[in-house]
């Protein structure tokens, strides 16, 4: 996940800071960023949020960083 390190850089966190601003554990997010374990939907989301972004991107799956339009709601 180069994406998820790429996005917290750029926004000037440490790993610590982004665990206090999230919840998420430090060791976790090095694991992460690293490729050891894959996040689980939850945390997925939790980050996607934080940092405005699509959890496609988060997986390194597109390089554009602009999340979804919101689904409209159903009348």
């Amino acid at each position: 996940m180069k994406n998820l390190r790429y996005i917290r850089e750029q926004n000037g966190l440490s790993q610590i800071q982004l665990q206090m601003k999230t919840g998420i554990d430090q060791a976790m997010l090095s694991r992460y960023e690293s490729g050891e374990r894959t996040p689980s939907v939850e945390k997925l989301l939790i980050l996607s949020r934080y940092f405005g972004t699509s959890v496609d991107y988060l997986l390194d799956l597109t390089d554009e960083p602009t999340p979804y339009p919101p689904k409209k709601a159903e009348s």
